[in-house]
């Protein structure tokens, strides 16, 4: 009888597995994708604006503690905060048209050159989150352009110029802490 019971949980187990799988991926296929037509220009225009590396701003309240980077997607602006509080940097991005979710993430992977999914090539690659498969992370073109964004194309890659993706390398070494509020 023991193996019977066994055998019953084992397959009740897989079953509810397969469950969840299915319910998981269903969700994450209907899961809605917010574009950014609306700041396009204003971020254009951001990207071409001088903002003096000598005067940061503190970053936003809630963003946390110590070593960090810190991305405000309503301000589509970034920090660059030492373990003590210090801001070594802040800058105005181009954002993308897929937001990574508020929280808390980690640098996992870093790209010196590539290609943008605009087709221009781009240098510094910082990825460090995804959503409903797209991959996010900062990166500047090599032309200094900002990218033309369409609302229906999915794209993660948060521009900056070339300076700001310099200092971001640097800072942005593989696990660091990256925390996106709105």
């Amino acid at each position: 009888m023991a193996g019977n019971s066994s055998a019953i949980v084992a397959g009740l187990t897989a079953a509810a597995l397969l469950a969840v799988g299915v319910l998981g991926y269903q969700a994450s296929a209907n899961a809605r994708v917010a574009p950014h037509a609306a700041r396009t220009d204003t971020a254009r225009a951001a990207l071409q604006a001088d903002r003096g590396k000598d005067s940061p701003t503190a970053p936003p309240k809630g963003s946390g503690q110590g070593l960090r980077i810190v991305y405000a997607l309503s301000a589509d602006l970034v920090w660059l905060v030492e373990n003590d509080g210090e801001v070594r940097r802040t800058f105005v991005v181009s954002p993308s048209t897929v937001d990574p979710e508020p929280g808390t993430y980690r640098v996992t992977s870093r790209s010196k050159t590539a290609t943008g999914s605009d087709g221009i090539p781009i240098e510094h690659v910082v990825r460090f989150a995804s959503n409903d498969g797209t991959a996010i992370g900062f990166s500047a073109a090599i032309d200094g352009s900002a990218p033309e964004l369409d609302p229906k194309v999915p794209t993660g890659g948060i521009r900056e110029t070339r300076a700001d993706g310099e200092a971001m390398w640097k800072f942005a070494t593989i696990g660091r802490k990256v925390v996106v509020v709105r």
